[in-house]
């Protein structure tokens, strides 16, 4: 087993700033892609701007998009979060479909860090007190002492009459005081 994971930042599963309670903000805040001229590894690059890039531009408009040409090199993109977080996506010789994909996915996560180890599955801002609830909390002390099975236990414990009782009650007082006869 290796000890990689303690190397990784550590965390809890959250949504940042209670994102979604409310109204959903997109984490996203500015997209930069790079892309040569005439390098034919920047192709797709090429075709994205050209035919999807306003479109995204107008359904996203609050994610900057910066556009870079570069001499010789290849196409890249970039994505900056709202908490801080860098993304960097080499995109040599990906097709306009792939690269869509991408800044879809890139637009989609909450920008935490690639790897997180997680201390623990659940978190919650205001842990309780009062510790965690049990089918036992309630129960009077003496159930801890009786030996099971138990005929004590297993009977139904009810002091007053059900819901359905009741009901069936008051519809009888219904029915009797309308005139006419009870079904039961």
């Amino acid at each position: 087993m290796s000890n990689s994971h303690l190397f990784l930042k550590s965390g809890f599963p959250r949504a940042p700033l209670a994102n979604g309670i409310g109204r959903y903000v997109c984490q996203l805040q500015r997209i930069t892609l790079k892309y040569c001229k005439n390098n034919g590894s920047s192709k797709g690059m090429r075709e994205f701007l050209e035919n999807d890039l306003v479109d995204f531009s107008r359904a996203n408009p609050g994610t900057v998009v910066y556009v870079k040409p570069r001499r010789h090199r290849t196409a890249v993109m970039s994505a900056e979060y709202l908490n801080g977080e860098k993304q960097w996506i080499n995109c040599r010789n990906m097709t306009r479909e792939e690269i869509g994909k991408w800044v879809e996915l890139l637009r989609t996560q909450a920008g935490a860090a690639g790897e997180v180890r997680l201390r623990k599955l659940w978190h919650t801002d205001i842990p309780s007190i009062q510790g965690a609830w049990t089918p036992f909390t309630h129960q009077h002390p003496s159930a801890n002492t009786v030996n099971l099975p138990s005929e004590e236990l297993s009977r139904l414990q009810v002091k007053d009459k059900t819901a359905t009782e009741r009901l069936l009650e008051l519809y009888r007082a219904q029915k009797a005081s309308s005139g006419e006869k009870s079904d039961s």
